[in-house]
């Protein structure tokens, strides 16, 4: 049911968009993906156009018209059966733009915003979004604290987590241990030490996972390890026995897509149960990792005529439903056919950073491009300072930012320490004892020359002599 004409005038020019979905896709920042779909603004008036329209929209709205029909897609349903009205009431009687400017209020804490988070659907995260520039998006991301925990706490105030990433082409051992040991002493890995395996074989994910976890708990290393294969996979090492910390998966904001993916909400929910019945942490039980990316849906074919944006948002109504330790947008993976370049990939990283952390996440990025987009280190650089800005919990520590399994440019062991010495910020405070204890972090640094002895434990494990 449409319960408003979407129309607006500006100079001699009448501006009607169709319904909600249209309105959504007019208004959102250039990006190439929305093109590619047709769903993009024709030109800048017309985009103008759609923010005046969605800025005097009433959130109620997005309670009775639905860019996805309910009867089509588990995730409207999971939207609309799971929202919360009893956290709304605070923003009932507010439009999209009241929203933005209750977000960005020096009035308006982190908690009152959490506060509320139950009761905001992830349309709503889109639309406000839509109407803020980047330093908007950074002023109210900011103000969101999401804690989670499993060895260690990760999203506290004061802190920034690295997921060490040692992937390897061939998934040889030795290789995942030079490069975990090379991420540890520069005091990446609290957030986890998560492998992508060079394939989805149940045996070879399961020797990879059994030397990250050998590695960690030789060395008591208090964080968590995970190997990146799919859930389906996961599920059979947890019925063999093996040593699984976190279940990962990725997943898309509609049904379609995340069929694409081989998943539905009751695999999760079975994934969900398994993983949390192993009871492997110490300090929580958040035990899920979700990667996200817009473009996705797109990439499937099964976007229903939505922006990549929104359609991003709904993938994080899937990831609040099971409380994940870690929920991380790739933002530039895909490639330039979703965002081009840049400057539209800095855009989608505070955009799903701040939608993530509005809904509730406790939100990484992997702040990467492909080698065929309009992108480098230097726009890498900007969009990490202002996601560490705006308080991001975690990213991605990347052996000289070049993933060698992947073949894409992330951010590097020595880019998280830029962003710890230049804003002042710490690990995980676990994780921080420990790398204290091991002779590699004293007084907010890394050490320059650990103990050798550290390294020789290390490649050890990996069956080689140092």
């Amino acid at each position: 049911m449409i319960l408003s004409n979407y129309v607006t005038t500006i100079g001699h020019t009448r501006y009607h968009f169709a319904d909600l979905t249209a309105l959504l896709g007019a208004a959102s920042p250039r990006r190439s993906g929305d093109e590619l779909a047709g769903v993009a603004a024709e030109n800048e008036e017309q985009r103008i156009a759609a923010r005046l329209v969605l800025a005097d929209l009433p959130l109620t709205e997005f309670l009775h018209e639905m860019v996805v029909p309910y009867e089509d897609d588990e995730i409207t349903r999971l939207i609309v059966d799971t929202h919360d009205a009893k956290a709304f009431a605070a923003l009932a009687s507010k439009t999209v733009g009241e929203l933005r400017e209750w977000l960005i209020d020096d009035l308006t804490t982190g908690s009152m915003i959490r506060a509320a988070a139950s009761g905001v659907t992830p349309e709503m995260a889109a639309a406000v979004s839509k109407l803020m520039r980047n330093q908007d998006l950074v002023t109210a991301a900011r103000k969101i604290r999401v804690v989670s925990a499993f060895r260690n706490t990760l999203g506290q105030e004061g802190t920034f987590s690295v997921r060490l990433q040692p992937n390897h082409p061939t998934d040889d051992p030795m290789g995942i241990a030079a490069s975990t040991l090379d991420g540890l002493l520069m005091a990446a890995g609290d957030a986890v030490i998560g492998v992508n395996p060079a394939s989805d074989h149940v045996e070879g994910t399961g020797e990879v996972l059994r030397l990250l976890d050998d590695i960690r708990s030789a060395l008591g290393i208090p964080t968590q390890t995970c190997v990146l294969a799919h859930v389906t996979t996961t599920l059979e090492l947890i019925a063999a026995g093996a040593p699984v910390d976190l279940c990962f998966q990725s997943i898309a904001g509609t049904q379609a897509a995340n069929r694409g993916f081989g998943i539905d909400l009751s695999l999760l929910d079975e994934a969900h149960s398994a993983t949390q019945s192993l009871a492997r942490g110490t300090v929580g039980q958040n035990c899920l990792y979700f990667e996200t990316g817009q473009g996705s849906c797109l990439s499937s074919n099964a976007h229903h005529g939505v922006d990549q944006q929104t359609l991003e948002a709904r993938a994080y109504a899937v990831a609040r439903r099971y409380e994940p330790l870690l929920v991380n947008s790739v933002v530039g993976f895909i490639g330039p056919e979703y965002l081009y370049d840049g400057k539209q990939i800095t855009r989608a990283a505070l955009e799903d950073h701040f939608c993530g952390k509005l809904l509730g996440l406790p939100m990484g990025l992997d702040i990467c491009y492909t080698n065929h987009a309009e992108a480098d280190a230097d726009d890498m650089d900007a969009a990490l300072t202002m996601a560490a800005v705006a308080g991001c919990n975690f990213i991605m520590g990347v052996p000289g930012a070049d993933d060698v399994m992947l073949g894409y440019q992330a951010t590097s062991f020595h880019d998280a320490l830029y962003v710890r010495e230049t804003l002042g910020l710490s690990p995980a405070p676990e994780f921080a004892s420990w790398l204290e204890a091991q002779g590699i972090w004293a007084q907010g640094r890394i050490i320059d020359t650990p103990d050798s002895a550290f390294t020789t434990r290390v490649m050890a494990l990996a069956g080689k002599d140092v």
